[in-house]
C-alpha cells in the first residue's frame, strides 16, 4: 500500500514511517526538512501523487500563542486540498484526547479547528486522539515549575509510549477509513502530580512536587477526568515503569 506520512521526522512520524516500511508498505516521508512545507503547500503535490492514504502527524512549533491556530488552519487546508486533488482514499490525522474540553487553550482550540476541517472536507477520514506521551513527561511537569518546586494538579491521565501510538496509527493507515474519532491511552492511570514524582525519582531528580489543583494545564484549569480517554478507547500495553527502565538503559 502506498502511504504518505506528513511530519515524518517528528517523534511519532519517525516511528510510524519505520513501522509501515517494516510491514512492506511503500512509504513517502514528507517534512519541512525534506522540502515539503504544509503551510505554503510547497511539495505537497509530489508527495501525494499515487498515495492511497495520508497520515498527518504534523505539529505546531509553539503551544502558547495564536501561531498554533495559524499553523493548523493553513497546514490542514493545504493537506486536504492536495489529498482531494490526488484522490487519496484515506486521510488519517493524530490529535489529542480531551481536545473538545480544552479549547480555552490556544493550542487545543487550534487542534479542534484541525479536526473540524478534516470532518467537514467530505473525504474519507479517521482521527486518532492520543493521551500524553511518556516522552513528553519532562515538558509536562515543567508547567508547574517554581524554582526547585513543582506545583502540579492531581488531574488524571493515562500516558502512553510513542511507539504504541505509532503502531496503532500504522494499523489504522493500512485499514479502511472509519469516518470517526478513535482514542488511545496508556494502561495505567495517574494524577499528573504522581506521574511527576515517579519520573523525578527514576531520574534521581530531587525537586519537590506539591499537589496544586490551581495549576493550569497549558492555560486550562483541569477537572479530574478531562484528560482521560472515553469508553471504547484502545489501551496500549507498555507501562510507565517499563518505559522508564528502557529509557534509562538506552
Amino acid at each position: 500500500m502506498k502511504i504518505t506520512v506528513v511530519g515524518a521526522n517528528g517523534l511519532i512520524g519517525t516511528e510510524l514511517t519505520a513501522k509501515l516500511r517494516r510491514s512492506g508498505h511503500d512509504v513517502t516521508a514528507a517534512s519541512l526538512s525534506l522540502g515539503v512545507d504544509t503551510v505554503t503547500g510547497k511539495g505537497l503535490e509530489v508527495v501525494m501523487a499515487g498515495a492511497e492514504a495520508v497520515v498527518d502527524v504534523t505539529n505546531a512549533a509553539s503551544f502558547g500563542d495564536s501561531s498554533a491556530l495559524d499553523f493548523f488552519k493553513a497546514s490542514t487546508k493545504n493537506l486536504l486540498a492536495a489529498a482531494a486533488e490526488a484522490d487519496v482514499g484515506h486521510y488519517l490525522a493524530l490529535s489529542v484526547v480531551g481536545t473538545p474540553r480544552l479549547v480555552v487553550s490556544d493550542y487545543f482550540r487550534a487542534k479542534m479547528v484541525q479536526e473540524n476541517l478534516i470532518r467537514a472536507a467530505g473525504r474519507p477520514y479517521t482521527i486518532l486522539r492520543s493521551t500524553q506521551f511518556y516522552e513528553f513527561i519532562n515538558g509536562l511537569i515543567d508547567i508547574g515549575a517554581r524554582g526547585n518546586v513543582l506545583h502540579l494538579p492531581p488531574a488524571f491521565m493515562r500516558p502512553v509510549a510513542a511507539h504504541d501510538v505509532a503502531g496503532f496509527l500504522a494499523d489504522l493507515a493500512a485499514g479502511r477509513p472509519l469516518g470517526d474519532i478513535v482514542e488511545i491511552g496508556g494502561p495505567e492511570q495517574f494524577g499528573i502530580d504522581d506521574i511527576a514524582r515517579i519520573y523525578l525519582a527514576a531520574n534521581e531528580d530531587g525537586r519537590q512536587v506539591v499537589t496544586d489543583p490551581s495549576t493550569s494545564y497549558f492555560g486550562v484549569q483541569l477537572t479530574d477526568d478531562v484528560l482521560l480517554p472515553g469508553l471504547g478507547a484502545r489501551m496500549a500495553s507498555e507501562k510507565l515503569s517499563d518505559w522508564l527502565y528502557q529509557s534509562m538503559a538506552a
